[in-house]
C-alpha cells in the first residue's frame, strides 16, 4: 500500500506552522531537526526543521520542513507531493512514470535516515517526493 500526502516547506518557521496546524487538526506530530540526522550544511542549519510529520485521528496527514538559506524557495511553489509506503517496485515505478518528459532533482537513493528517497518534478511542473521506506526489523 502507497499513500500520498501534501508535504510543505517553510523558511525557518516549520516547527511554529507544523504546532499551528497540530492544535487546528490534533493528533500526534513528530519534529526533527537537521541536527537530529547529521544533515546540516553548517551550523546555522542545526536547528531547522528536517521533517515533520503530523497525523491527525481524521485522516489528516501532513509533512513539513524548513528550507535552508542555500535552497530556493518561494511562497506559492512551497510545497511538493509526497508518495510513501513500503512497495518498491511500485512505487520506483511511479517515480520512473512520473519523470518521463520532466527533472530528476534527485535520483532514489539510500537516505540520512534509512529509507530510499528520490524527488523529482513531472512534465507538468509538479513536484514529487517518494520515499520508500525500509523493510521493518
Amino acid at each position: 500500500m502507497a499513500a500520498i500526502s501534501p508535504y510543505l516547506n517553510f523558511r525557518g518557521n516549520a516547527r511554529e506552522a507544523m504546532e499551528f496546524y497540530h492544535d487546528v487538526f490534533g493528533g500526534e506530530l513528530r519534529v526533527a531537526t537537521f541536527a537530529d540526522y547529521h544533515a546540516s550544511a553548517d551550523p546555522t542549519e542545526d536547528g531547522l526543521v528536517m521533517h515533520a510529520e503530523l497525523h491527525g485521528p481524521d485522516g489528516v496527514h501532513l509533512m513539513g520542513s524548513d528550507a535552508p538559506n542555500r535552497i530556493e524557495m518561494r511562497v506559492g511553489d512551497n510545497f511538493a507531493l509526497s508518495l510513501g509506503g513500503e512497495d518498491e517496485a511500485l512505487l520506483r515505478g511511479w517515480f520512473d512514470r512520473l519523470a518521463e518528459g520532466g527533472t530528476v532533482l534527485q535520483p532514489l537513493q539510500p537516505s540520512a535516515w534509512g529509507d530510499t528517497f528520490g524527488m523529482l518534478t513531472d512534465r507538468f511542473g509538479v513536484r514529487w517526493l517518494v520515499n520508500i521506506s525500509a523493510p521493518k526489523a
